[in-house]
């Protein structure tokens, strides 16, 4: 039996991580259950001598008090959860106020320090520009200039959420989850201009490509390693505090009355409604306010929290739209998935075009929600990567959507995204990126890839155990778009702690007996992945002959699962209800 012929792709799980990941001992388990406890144990002490000493700011004995803990020993417990516990120390002991022993004040820091660092080399990515005449690099170079812009933003937004007011901290106002989200965003912004830069043809003069690859990525390594270890703090010690109760914290849900202010109450009822009245119409045939998309994002306030609604009238619109950072609470709906199509062909492979710019549409700004659109790429599956959509908008949905293209046809970034009732076709990875994303009642359909291609229909980007990120198909339908003769697979993790869950889902014979592919061949991937299955039916669900990987898991208890559903894994703040999107919260 041949074996298919692996698609060129641009990702690249790091060999040494390929390496360590053979070295399976059983030793080396038990010392990281023995040090995350002993860790957890000094982060609790951390945390009572911190609220001792605000409640006692005299330093009165008492027979119960806690025993002083000093500011060094605190900074190192803290730090001792990080990737790079070195940098973490020497970066945060720099600062004056960092002689305390609150953990909470020590996280503060760490991300003054990530402000700083991404502001001393923001302007390094058009500066290598201006030193090449190569376009490629350029082109490379402006896609890092952007992701470093991004990540800004996010940690700014970490920042923001810091100052809760009403003498609260952070720990009981409900906002450790958008910590997380948004830090894990900044660690996926950096490692896809890394996975930009390695776009880069190799018939360009290969000593410019490597030279201003490895300048930039040696600028990249301290915010890199900064912005890791903010969010190892917050999710090993403000978020394992939390869930003790240490000090006690009890996450405050919305009541069924109560909705997040960003949305409006048109939009609670647009999603149900049949009709509403939009702020600007688009018509191909001029019946509208303005011809083509572009025109309508033009529109579009900046920063806006009231909801900007597009509708967009039946008909084809061949053209790329980009819908900045800025573009807040978007809100563009058509006619039905089949008839309101926007359509695009830039690709990768033969324009040479970066996988991030190719996308069809594009959308970055908060709270952005999509129905009754459909999203196609048209290059081919000649043309390698070929986006037709990209979102990183975080908290944002899309409803009765279609989504059209052969590889990379949907890139869910960042954030956290959620797809209902929507459609999506491909070939080669066409459900890629490192959003928390959750599609409910979907179709997803494979379709026919170049000769001696194989299939995948996933490819998650964790590159970090700590990241708030993973693709969960639920209650979906996988079957094939046409005739497809080509081996297929539920998917192939990319990077080093993938994270893929199918579960509920009715998966068509198409997928065969295996299930899943390696990323490279011939190589398993490492023990970090957690790829898993639970209760999926249909003639591709067999079980008997799936993959041996260490990392995946072809039983998933219901407790495991569990922590995939909705509620779970994206909706934490129950701002899903708020968008009048159905939902199920749990298992169907």
């Amino acid at each position: 039996m041949d074996i298919p012929k692996s698609p060129k792709g641009y990702f690249k799980v790091d060999d040494d991580a390929q390496d360590k990941a053979l070295k399976k001992k059983a030793y080396k388990r038990w010392f990281i259950v023995v040090a995350s406890v002993v860790v957890l144990l000094g982060v609790i002490g951390t945390v009572a001598v911190a609220r001792s000493q605000k409640n006692n700011p005299h330093g009165l004995s008492s027979p119960s008090s806690t025993p002083e803990l000093t500011p060094a020993a605190s900074l190192k417990n803290v730090c001792s959860v990080t990737r790079f516990p070195d940098a973490c120390i020497s970066s945060i002991s720099k600062i004056p106020s960092s002689n305390t022993t609150d953990p909470e004040v020590l996280f503060r820091l760490s991300l003054n320090v990530v402000v700083d660092e991404l502001a001393s080399i923001s302007d390094l990515p058009r500066k290598l520009a201006d030193e090449t005449d190569d376009e490629g690099i350029k082109s490379a170079l402006g896609v890092c200039g952007e992701m470093l812009d991004v990540a800004m933003d996010s940690v700014n937004d970490t920042v923001s959420a810091m100052e809760v007011g009403d003498g609260k901290n952070i720990l009981n106002s409900g906002k450790i989850d958008d910590l997380k989200t948004w830090l894990t965003a900044a660690t996926t912004y950096y490692e896809t201009c890394f996975d930009t830069l390695a776009e880069i043809s190799p018939n360009q003069s290969e000593h410019k490509t490597s030279a201003v690859s490895r300048n930039l990525t040696s600028a990249m390594r301290n915010s890199t390693e900064f912005t890791s270890n903010s969010l190892s703090i917050v999710a090993k010690i403000l978020s394992t505090v939390s869930d003790f109760r240490i000090p006690v914290h009890r996450r405050r849900l919305l009541s069924s009355n109560s909705f997040p202010s960003w949305v409006s109450p048109r939009v609670r009822r647009l999603l149900s409604a049949k009709s509403v009245t939009p702020d600007v119409t688009v018509a191909a045939d001029g019946s509208g306010d303005v011809w083509t998309v572009n025109e309508a994002v033009a529109k579009i306030p900046r920063k806006s929290n009231t909801t900007f609604v597009i509708y967009v009238k039946a008909g084809t619109y061949v053209e790329n739209v980009g819908m900045d950072k800025s573009m807040w609470n978007v809100m563009i709906y058509g006619d039905g998935k089949t008839k309101s199509i926007i359509s695009g062909s830039k690709n990768f492979g033969v324009d040479g075009i970066k996988t991030y710019n190719t996308a069809t549409l594009g959308v970055l700004g908060k709270g952005f929600i999509m129905k009754d659109i459909g999203i196609r790429n048209t290059a081919g599956p000649e043309k390698s990567q070929a986006v037709a959509f990209l979102s990183e908008s975080d908290q944002s949905v899309y409803y009765q959507c279609s989504f059209d293209g052969y590889q990379d046809t949907l890139y869910t970034h960042a954030k956290r995204q959620f797809y209902r009732d929507c459609d999506v076709t491909g070939t080669v990875d066409f459900i890629f990126g490192n959003a928390a994303v959750v599609f409910q009642s979907c179709t997803i359909r494979p379709r026919q890839p170049l000769p001696k291609q194989y299939n995948t229909i996933t490819a998650q980007g964790k590159k970090e155990e700590n990241q708030h990120s993973g693709t969960v198909i639920q209650g979906c339908t996988i079957t094939a778009n046409g005739n497809v003769t080509a081996a297929t697979y539920l998917g192939r993790p990319w990077k080093k702690y993938s994270t893929t869950v199918f579960m509920q889902s009715e998966i068509g014979p198409l997928v065969g007996p295996a299930g899943w592919m390696r990323w490279d061949a011939g190589v398993d991937p490492p023990s970090t992945i957690m790829y898993g299955e639970y209760k999926n039916s249909g003639p591709g669900a067999g079980l008997t002959e799936r993959v041996h990987w260490a990392g995946y898991k072809p039983n998933l208890s219901a407790a495991e699962a569990g922590r995939f559903t909705v509620d779970a894994f994206i909706n934490e703040q129950d701002w899903l209800p708020a968008t009048g999107v159905p939902y199920q919260p749990s298992f169907f």
